[in-house]
């Protein structure tokens, strides 16, 4: 009896130690953005990112490419200056991203969620929220 108990403490260990590690970002992904901020995208507009093992960033916004530099560690994440492409579209999807473009400027940490969302979080305010792309 001692020797089930005894086990059962150190699978329940074993357990706590891997929920304790956190879910890493993966580089060379695909991402898709669902939420910026507190507003979720307009529908069938399809924002991407991909972040590089070279440490180079990429993706859509929903109207033209876009790419920047990025440092990446355990906890924080930060963009250089962004960079796109000048594809004109419609306004409302324009205005969504510039938001984009401008929120990934102010992010300073990531994540991963409960539910395996990445998550980009700004010094204050709500966070990017991205699924991996299948």
């Amino acid at each position: 009896m001692k020797q089930l108990a005894f086990l059962g403490l150190i699978g329940g260990a074993l357990l706590v130690g891997c929920a304790a590690q956190p879910l890493p970002i993966k580089q060379d992904q695909s991402y898709v953005l669902e939420w910026i901020g507190e507003r979720p995208l307009i529908d069938s507009s399809h924002l991407t990112m991909t972040l590089g093992a070279d440490g180079r960033a990429y993706g859509t916004g929903g109207c033209n490419h876009w790419f920047a530099s990025y440092t990446l560690d355990e906890k924080s994440i930060n963009f250089g200056p962004v960079g796109s492409t000048r594809k004109l579209c419609p306004p409302a999807l324009m205005e969504q991203e510039q938001r984009f473009l401008q929120a990934l400027d102010k992010v300073q940490r990531w994540d991963i969620s409960p539910i395996d969302q990445l998550r980009l979080w700004p010094a204050e305010g709500k966070p990017l929220r991205f699924w991996e792309e299948s």
